[in-house]
């Protein structure tokens, strides 16, 4: 039997941050999202020897494991190496089966569009669907939050995870005690339309301070820096007023928000922008650009630009002489999927 998944990529409209603990736990956070049509995909099946054989394909990663108890430090391809732990202890009584597990994904870690957690949940969905676990989409996210904030240890919020298996436009709401609520937003077709004419999404490159960032948000809570906690509150509030522009239709509104939330984010975390964000956004706003932001927790990644649509070429033509990549991308309505192939 051979089973295929995969989980759509975000882009974070605003309230980023919010879903990070210990914020999220104390204060609430909140959190406007979308997916995009680029993927993580998964695909399992029996291994054809008695281990359990696992790639990243498109890293070039390989590794065979006994198909028993991991131990120690996990190393290279430790997502899918937690998730293959998570599910034999929770789910399969501590039987841990000789299987096949083959990734790859339209974004690179770092992106800034939660690519590693939206592999989470495509790896965990394809579990899921190869031993017949019934697991809907609060269940796989809560999961995926747990292995790699609790199994793995990596430093993050909560809202890719919920992002990836629910998909679309979502107004996210976080709260102590992993209490989550995702509330759908029903888009008319032209505001949808228009929006993606408007935006515009570029690779700046691989952030490597994501982590780091993340850890002087949580820092800066922990310790009460107020430029930070109040910036996180006046995230939380764009948050709700990214909401209210979409369902409205009011693009102009839309843009406002997302820049007002980029400059709050700024002030969260040192690292967020550096000299090389600040030119591209001053490049982009000579060229036709509103409004910009990093998505993700900053330092690199994707940049999304939003623009008169009638502009769209002239912004895109000035970022692809900019040393980075413009991708072409469109919403997606589809949350994490799975299928069997006979």
């Amino acid at each position: 039997m051979i089973v295929r998944a995969r989980a759509p990529l975000r882009l974070g409209l605003a309230g980023g941050g919010t879903d990070v603990s210990p914020f999220s736990d104390l204060h609430g956070g909140q959190v406007m999202n979308v997916t995009i049509d680029k993927f993580a995909y998964v695909t399992i099946d029996d291994s054809p020897s008695s281990d359990v054989e696992l790639y990243a394909t498109d890293a070039g990663v390989a590794e065979r494991i006994p198909a028993a108890p991991l131990q120690g430090d996990l190393g290279a391809l430790q997502l899918s190496k937690g998730v293959y732990s998570r599910i034999c202890r929770q789910f399969l009584q501590e039987h841990y089966p000789a299987i096949r597990v083959r990734t790859h994904s339209d974004a690179p870690p770092g992106s800034g569009l939660g690519s590693s957690s939206t592999m989470v949940v495509a790896l965990i969905t394809a579990f899921a669907e190869y031993f017949s676990l019934a697991l809907g989409e609060y269940d796989i996210a809560q999961l995926a939050y747990e292995v790699e904030r609790n199994d793995l240890g990596l430093s993050g919020g909560k809202q890719d995870q919920y992002a990836a298996a629910f998909g679309g436009f979502n107004f996210m709401e976080f709260y102590g005690g992993d209490r989550v609520i995702v509330n759908p937003l029903r888009i008319k077709d032209w505001v949808w339309a228009e929006l993606e004419a408007s935006l515009v999404l570029y690779f700046t490159g691989v952030s490597r301070e994501s982590a780091r960032i993340i850890d002087e948000q949580a820092r800066n809570v922990v310790e009460g820096n107020n430029q930070s906690v109040e910036a996180m509150f006046r995230l939380k509030e764009e948050a709700v007023q990214m909401k209210e522009a979409l369902l409205r239709g009011d693009i102009k509104r839309f843009a406002s928000v997302m820049q007002s939330g980029w400059e709050a984010k700024k002030q969260m975390a040192r690292s967020i922008s550096n000299p090389d964000i600040d030119a591209l956004e001053a490049l982009g706003f000579k060229h036709g650009a509103i409004a910009s932001k990093v998505s993700g927790a900053g330092g690199g990644g994707f940049m999304m630009f939003v623009c008169d649509p009638a502009d769209r070429m002239r912004l895109v033509q000035a970022l692809s002489g900019a040393g980075g990549r413009v991708y072409d991308s469109r919403f997606s309505a589809e949350g994490a999927i799975s299928w069997r192939v006979s």
